[in-house]
């Protein structure tokens, strides 16, 4: 019986790997194993993305927690190497670009097993961002290229990737934002945060670049400050950044930001479904805020996802937020930006993730699975892209 180990280590890894769980139901044949590396370890931040998504408790937990890039790609390599030995899957899946991606790619490719990558093709080519280097040498170990947009097929294909190899299938986070958008809390996070709708932002900020640059992160601050003079800015920190804030004496001076805990994922999801714009720092919010046509302000001076400000609602607004001020000027002006949700970020990214890994073990669903967004199961069969 084929298997599959699905690796999972940091909050937006959970979200997109529970649709793939999920439509690899269609073929009971496959058997399934869930890896989770303890990249993010607490409840806030991993656990209770598995009781939302309704995703199975992992077969192993690695419990690698937190440390340097080095000690922690080492030390999720050491540990997944004795899985891999024990479990002796046929196929490995990684998503995203963390570090758990590219150490169980790593270890996967030196004891011969196929990898496939969710996510690829992304490139902000920036390489002083370890995920961009993640993603450049994740993609180069992998066999099965899973692209969620046709940019990042381009990107492969230039490269040098084989085209039998790569795959547009479409975005699996956005499987899990429709799956969820419908039943996201927004009175009780209204009622809980004293909220009105599209009369707040939200902000996310948790880039090492921005956030321990002691200098980039007080003019950040002291910019976003500004803006909350005029719009309450909701902050769910990420537990870094507030370590960072109280470092360096920030968290007193940041009263005109609304610091709250991390929240849920459908709680966030209603907190920036509801937002007149979400400022970010974050890739995955660029994606989902493309979909929920909110304007998004993204802090950072290049992008791997450019598919969200060419068709979608995104705006970079570089790391320093120096042109932050004059795009909330025109948002409050003008409604800001508005855009279209890029093809096959459909709901069904998922299932077409599935039918193609369950092709390359050699099995067939149950009952076959629908392909939606224009393309065939025989045209997937002949390794093409998705139109």
């Amino acid at each position: 019986m084929p298997k599959i180990v699905h690796v999972v280590g940091a909050r937006p890894n959970f979200m997109k790997i529970a649709p793939i769980i999920g439509a690899l139901a269609d073929y009971p044949s496959i058997t399934q194993r869930l890896v989770h590396t303890g990249q993010h370890y607490d409840h806030k931040m991993a656990l209770v993305f598995f009781e939302e998504l309704g995703l199975p408790r992992p077969d192993r937990d690695l419990g690698v927690g937190s440390g340097s890039h080095a000690e922690q790609t080492a030390a999720v390599m050491v540990r997944f190497e004795a899985v891999v030995a024990e479990e002796r899957p046929d196929l490995v899946v990684v998503v995203g670009d963390v570090n758990s991606t590219l150490a169980a790619a790593l270890v996967a490719a030196k004891m011969g097993v196929p990898v496939a990558h969710v996510e690829a093709g992304l490139r902000s080519f920036d390489l002083t961002m370890p995920e961009e280097i993640n993603r450049l040498v994740t993609d180069r170990l992998s066999a099965i290229l899973l692209a969620p947009s046709a940019d990042g097929a381009v990107n492969l294909r230039r490269e040098g990737v084989s085209e039998r190899a790569i795959f547009v299938v479409g975005n699996v986070m956005i499987d899990t934002l429709m799956a969820h958008r419908a039943t996201a809390p927004w009175p009780e996070v209204q009622a809980a945060l004293a909220l009105t709708d599209r009369g707040y932002a939200v902000l996310t900020l948790h880039r090492p670049a921005n956030v321990d640059d002691p200098a980039r992160l007080r003019t950040l601050v002291e910019r976003l400050q500004r803006i909350a003079a005029h719009m309450p800015i909701v902050f769910p920190i990420h537990p870094r950044t507030a370590r960072r804030l109280e470092e360096q004496g920030l968290r007193g001076e940041s009263d005109g930001l609304r610091l709250v805990d991390p929240l849920g994922y459908r709680e966030f999801v209603a907190l920036m479904d509801h937002a007149a714009c979400v400022l970010t720092d974050s890739g995955g919010i660029q994606e989902e805020t493309t979909v929920l046509g909110v304007p998004c302000f993204t802090l950072r001076d290049n992008t791997e996802r450019p598919v969200t400000i060419d068709e979608g609602t995104n705006t970079l607004v570089m790391a320093d937020g120096r042109l932050l001020p004059a795009a909330v000027d025109d948002l409050l002006r003008t409604g800001g930006k508005r855009g279209r949700i890029p093809d096959l970020w459909d709901g069904h990214a998922g299932r077409r993730t599935a039918h193609i890994l369950a092709r390359h073990l050699g099995v067939e669903a149950a009952e076959p699975a629908a392909v939606s967004g224009g393309a065939s199961v025989s045209r997937l069969a002949a390794h093409e892209p998705p139109l």
